[in-house]
């Protein structure tokens, strides 16, 4: 099969750096003020030269890296004020910002890694030439603490399948929760793109409990509902940092996402991926269960999940220790392509494909015998050694465009023509 990986890679780079609320322990002892009423008092004591002196401080070394950081400073503060019952009316601007200046600090969000790519049709495609698609990709990007976020790039893929991104813009900015405050929300909660803010500059943060740890490996999908209306749909995996949930994020807009825990007893195991529409009048998802083989979900609320039919098991040496997708499944005159992982001796990583019967997804109807592609030379070294993973491909006309995570440290690109991955199947 002839697959043509292109040149291009991205890294994880410790220069991407966005302002994130600093939260202090409130502790107090013995009737004690907290360290945040100890902190604000100390400025509020400041003259007004020392603290501008101060702010002035603070900018030299952070303005220039940072998006509005005074407009940051003062959000902050603001979240600060509500949560003490401050009175601002007779506190100057510069102690206010100030103020939020001791209660931010700055995050790497991709310093450890970037990894584990999803692919979508873009939501603006004006101006496109024909035979060229803008594109969307998610990435899962691992900062300090090992901490997962969802970071995103825009491109474009040409008739003659170049691949072309936009460049990055010099500041990043985290998604906001409307009000959040020092409370952590819980359930399903909307975070919001800042209005200047491009999407290839936007990262979406853990915000709630369940989160706390990480928003693992997005899965996107361009969905179309039975009304002919469409939504960006995307599971992913939170994790707390000893129990994992599958959860939705949901948007029709890219300036709105919801944040949606699902429920169900499938719901409680990782790398579900939904079918891009209801298929014989129910939603569908491929899941692992058991973590070794692949089942076909199906339920009549894309919120609620309960357990699957299996319809693939390790069979191939490269996939023998266990199975997963990668990826929604795409859907083509022949049926639904599913592309899928496997792992074999060592430890190693491959990924190859099925595909599944248009109205009977239940049905196997080919398999890849070999990988399509496999963790070897560049591909190899990294965080995890030997790894290659994808959250989903895109089809451009009669290709395949996959972009692919190398050894959960970077992402690297693919295209393979269709016609010649059905042909490989068994």
């Amino acid at each position: 099969m002839d697959l043509f990986n292109h040149r291009l890679r991205l890294h994880a780079d410790p220069s991407r750096v966005v302002v994130r609320p600093f939260h202090i322990a409130w502790g107090g002892k013995g009737g004690a003020p907290n360290r945040t009423e100890r902190l604000v008092g100390e400025v509020l004591e400041m003259s007004a030269e020392e603290a501008r002196d101060q702010l002035e401080s603070v900018l030299k070394d952070f303005e220039a890296r940072h998006w509005q950081t005074r407009r940051v400073f003062m959000t902050r503060y603001e979240e600060i004020e509500e949560l003490l019952g401050l009175d601002g009316r007779d506190i100057g601007d510069e102690k206010r910002q100030l103020i939020g200046a001791y209660f931010c600090h700055e995050y790497s969000y991709a310093a450890a890694a970037l990894m584990n790519p999803s692919a979508v049709p873009h939501f603006d495609q004006t101006g496109m030439p024909e035979g060229s698609m803008r594109i969307l990709m998610s990435l899962r990007s691992v900062g300090e603490g090992h901490i997962s976020s969802v970071a995103f790039r825009e491109g474009i893929i040409t008739q003659g399948n170049e691949l072309k991104l936009a460049p990055e813009p010099p500041f990043a900015t985290a998604t906001d929760v409307i009000g959040e405050g020092e409370e952590i929300p819980e359930g399903p909660v909307t975070v919001w793109r800042h209005r200047d803010s491009t999407l290839s500059g936007t990262v979406i943060f853990p915000i709630t409990q369940a989160q706390s740890k990480g928003l693992e490996d997005l899965r996107i999908v361009h969905f179309r509902h039975d009304d002919g209306s469409y939504e960006w749909i995307g599971t992913y995996t939170a994790y707390n940092g000893s129990v994992i949930q599958s959860e939705l994020m949901r948007t029709r807009d890219f300036r709105a996402f919801d944040l949606v825990p699902m429920s169900g007893p499938a719901a409680r195991n990782k790398g579900m991926a939904l079918f891009p529409r209801k298929v014989a009048g129910q939603y569908m998802m491929i899941g692992r269960q058991d973590g070794e083989n692949l089942f076909l979900l199906k339920s009549d609320s894309l919120e609620h999940w309960d357990e699957g039919e299996k319809i693939l098991t390790p069979v191939f040496p490269w996939e023998l220790v266990q199975i997963g997708n990668c990826g929604p499944p795409i859907e083509l005159e022949e049926g639904w392509l599913l592309l899928t992982h496997g792992v074999g001796a060592m430890r190693k990583y491959s990924i190859g494909a099925a595909l599944l019967d248009k109205d009977d997804p239940s049905k196997v109807i080919g398999r890849t015998r070999e990988p399509i592609l496999a963790a070897k030379d560049q591909d190899r070294e990294g965080y995890v050694p030997n790894v290659v993973y994808s959250c989903g491909a895109i089809r451009h006309g009669d290709t395949l465009f996959l972009p692919y995570g190398i050894a959960d440290s970077s992402v690297g690109f693919a295209f393979v023509k269709i016609g010649d991955l059905l042909a490989a199947m068994v």
